[in-house]
């Protein structure tokens, strides 16, 4: 099910982007209010927030492999091996 954010006027609610829907296509829609951002927050289009925070490894990649790595190994040490 697609989220879209729009605006209710009257009868009509005014969506911020199209539809990839055909003209005239039987919809059902199910209305909740938006809840605002918290304040003094600044509301990022999606997806944004985690690339912003992962923007850090981007130039660095080789040695966020190896910490990945590492961490694993931390997290299987003292572990049952799972026998299939």
């Amino acid at each position: 099910m697609d989220v879209l954010r729009g605006v209710a006027h009257g009868k009509i609610i005014e969506l911020e982007s199209e539809l990839a829907l055909p003209e005239g296509q039987p919809v059902t829609v199910m209305v909740q209010p938006a809840v605002p951002p918290p304040e003094g927050s600044i509301e990022l289009p999606p997806g944004e927030g985690l690339r912003g925070a992962f923007g850090a490894w981007a130039e660095d990649a080789e040695e966020l492999d190896k910490y990945l790595e590492w961490n694993r190994q931390q997290r299987r040490i003292g572990r049952a091996e799972i026998e299939p």
